[in-house]
């Protein structure tokens, strides 16, 4: 199994003992590449982005490979740098600050790098961060590799991750969100996200719109709630167990979306692969930051 995941990682500032910030890397797809690497260590987990050339890229890339990701899609552009994020708690639930203009992520697209990378890809994971990055032209170019990654054979697992803050305005999210959908098989949103932006009044009308755009599978977070999962067999549910303390709820969906896919493109059957997702989200709130031993 060779998975390609696609997007910006960053820098990130997590609160630590003594009102200390702890630096490590994150990001959505990155952190779902990261969970897949230690989920599945017999799989190849690359992870398709651009960084800068400076130091603090290189320590970046030294820690993707030292996590088991491959990075020999990991584009290098002497003209900018990596992104960096703050997350502040309270009472477990996180907020952000972003400085990403700088960001070389922000020109993945550009070039030959991404068709490269998902040659013989079995499974591409992308997020509505990875488009939110992305400027029109960049947006398209994406689009045409995974047309032909498609036609080549490769599977799309999508999470639309609709972060309004990336967009002029949520018209052009949620068109672009769409358009990617139609290009998908697997698409893992958060139903607590769509309701705000497409107005889905539960799960199952967000479940439904996304079996419309045409995936095969669609599987549902709704945050502490019952996940439910349509793939071409019938529907499945899951109701996950109370999560007694939750510390830090970032990663939360991007560990979901690793357990759920190592499940599911292992043959697990719908309920287990909801199951799975559930428990590495778990514990993943429960201690601070993105990336958590599992």
């Amino acid at each position: 199994m060779r998975v390609v995941s696609v997007g910006e990682c960053m820098v990130e500032l997590a609160p630590a003992e003594g009102g200390l910030l702890r630096p490590s890397f994150a990001g959505d797809t990155f952190n779902t590449a990261w969970y897949l690497a230690r989920l599945r260590p017999g799989w190849t987990v690359d992870y398709a982005t651009r960084v800068g050339t400076d130091a603090l890229s290189d320590r970046m890339v030294a820690a993707m490979a030292a996590a088991g990701i491959g990075t020999a899609h990991v584009v290098r552009d002497p003209a900018r740098t990596v992104g960096l994020y703050l997350i502040e708690l309270e009472d477990g639930e996180r907020s952000f600050s972003y400085w990403r203009g700088q960001s070389a992520a922000r020109r993945l697209a550009e070039g030959d790098a991404l068709a490269e990378a998902f040659t013989n890809a079995d499974l591409i994971y992308l997020s509505g961060i990875t488009l939110g990055i992305l400027d029109a032209p960049g947006r398209a170019a994406l689009m045409d590799r995974l047309d032909a990654a498609r036609a080549a054979g490769a599977q799309v697992a999508f999470d639309p991750n609709l972060r309004p803050r990336l967009w002029p305005d949520g018209a052009a999210m949620c068109s672009a969100v769409m358009t990617a959908a139609a290009r998908a098989d697997i698409i893992l949103p958060s139903h607590e996200d769509e309701a705000t932006w497409f107005g889905d009044a539960n799960p199952r009308e967000t479940l439904d719109r996304y079996r419309a755009a045409g995936a095969a599978i669609v599987a549902v977070k709704d945050g502490p709630g019952r996940v439910i999962c349509a793939t071409p067999d019938g529907l499945a549910h899951h109701d996950p167990a109370p999560v007694p303390h939750v510390v830090d709820s970032t990663a939360a969906g991007d560990s979901w979306n690793a357990g759920f896919l190592a499940a599911q493109m292992d043959g697990a059957d719908p309920e287990a692969a909801l199951r799975t997702g559930c428990e590495l989200s778990a514990k993943v709130i429960g201690g601070r930051g993105a990336l958590m031993p599992v």
